[in-house]
């Protein structure tokens, strides 16, 4: 018997094995090879877009934050009073048909104080959050960069950061002195960068060590150019991430010191106020304290679940 014949008694007696394959031609090949090379090259970014639609969570904190800020900026037009308005025969009202939510101690509606609160509120949080991404890029980026003794001495600057009282120095200055949304904006953003610097520094260290750094440093692209050209996208999504759960921590931060009278003035609607104001009425009017509680605290969750979807988006592991 012929090795041909054998083959074909083979394959007779197996037919699924190799007689149903189909036999790739020359055509098929080149037109495969053309839609792989077609096909647009996915950056990280748009990686990270797809995986972040899958986070359902990350989706349905987007749409809470996108409409509270909505709710917030057009407040004049969407509030049915002014943010100041006082009604003195409705003092500390109950909930009804014209007031909503009830009104607070001084006869102002609490729903409407509620929309022009969150302007301040969330305001303060991306004002002070933004400040301390940016002192943390640029002591981190220095840090990692340079090394040597920069490195030594920003770091240490930044374990003296950490160590210092903070809050008992703002608790100081702010008795004597007196707090404004732009000095609570200040003191947040100062005393908030500092975690997001080592993570950078960390980042900058691992990577001017690699041969896409080293190329560049090989035809004299100035240091400035290899930091934001080169290294700073890299560490993107650390940035985008810390930024996002600054912006909840920041919030709340807010609220404590509203709460202990150290924050923004009284007089201007935030959450954190208005929980203070309703100190005296936790018990005969808990509406009053619960609304900005609520609010605050779900705004503070859609937050963190956008950060946590962000975070999980911009795992490289990530699926």
């Amino acid at each position: 018997m012929s090795v041909e014949s054998v083959s074909e008694s083979r394959t007779g007696d197996q037919p699924g094995v190799g007689a149903n394959l189909p036999v790739p031609t020359a055509a098929g090949l080149a037109a495969l090879t053309a839609d792989v090379t077609a096909r647009p090259a996915r950056g990280p970014f748009s990686l990270a877009l797809v995986r972040l639609r899958r986070a359902k969570l990350a989706l349905a904190g987007l749409v809470l934050v996108v409409a509270m800020v909505i709710v917030s900026i057009f407040a004049s037009s969407i509030a049915p009073y002014g943010e100041n308005e006082i009604d003195l025969f409705n003092i500390t009202a109950a909930r009804s048909a014209a007031y909503w939510l009830g009104t607070d101690e001084l006869g102002r509606d609490e729903l409407s104080r509620l929309m022009y609160g969150g302007r301040i509120s969330l305001a303060v949080g991306v004002a002070s959050a933004l400040l301390s991404t940016a002192l943390g890029i640029l002591v981190g980026a220095l840090a990692g960069y340079y090394g040597g003794w920069i490195d030594a001495a920003l770091m240490r600057f930044v374990d003296l950061m950490l160590a210092f009282p903070a809050i008992f120095l703002l608790l100081i200055v702010f008795s004597l002195r007196g707090s404004s949304v732009w000095s609570v904006v200040l003191f947040l953003g100062l005393f908030g960068w500092m975690w997001l610097a080592r993570i950078i520094r960390g980042e900058f260290l691992a990577l001017k060590a690699r041969e896409f750094v080293e190329a560049a440093r090989s035809v004299g692209v100035p240091d400035g150019r290899i930091i934001i050209r080169h290294l700073l996208p890299n560490v993107g999504a650390a940035i985008i991430v810390s930024t996002t759960l600054s912006i909840a921590y920041n919030m709340l931060a807010e609220a404590t010191l509203s709460f202990l009278g150290f924050g923004v003035p009284p007089g201007t609607p935030t959450w954190g106020n208005m929980l203070n104001a309703a100190r005296p009425n936790y018990t005969t009017h808990p509406v009053l304290a619960i609304a900005p509680g609520l609010t605050l605290t779900v705004a503070v969750l859609a937050i963190n679940f956008v950060g946590d979807g962000l975070r999980d988006a911009f795992d490289p592991r990530g699926t």
